[in-house]
């Protein structure tokens, strides 16, 4: 059985405005951004919305002007994502998508 696959890079800039409350003096990308970039990718890849996340697990944290990359995978009606810095997953988990 194939799997259908998207891939999408992306940079969180030093001075987003979310930054400086998440956490003073060392911060770090919040899930809610990570998250939003899952959304970005899913309207990219199906002209989806992003309706419903299903779960999600964040095991490493993302650095401001740190290079990711989400991956989107469908498989068995689900889509999964996969969010990694090179090699290193940062964040996982399954989302629904709406018209």
């Amino acid at each position: 059985m194939s799997h259908a696959t998207f891939h999408c890079g992306f940079v969180v800039a030093n001075d987003h405005p979310s930054l400086p409350g998440h956490f003073p003096g060392s911060p770090l990308v919040p899930g809610v951004m990570l998250l939003e970039q899952v959304a970005l990718a899913l309207h990219a890849w199906r002209g989806e919305r992003l309706a419903r996340v299903q779960e999600a697990k964040f095991v490493a944290p993302l650095l401001p002007g740190q290079h990711a990359q989400v991956t989107l995978t469908e498989a068995h009606g689900r889509v999964r994502f996969e969010i990694r810095r090179d090699d290193e997953l940062l964040a996982r988990g399954a989302v629904e998508g709406a018209a």
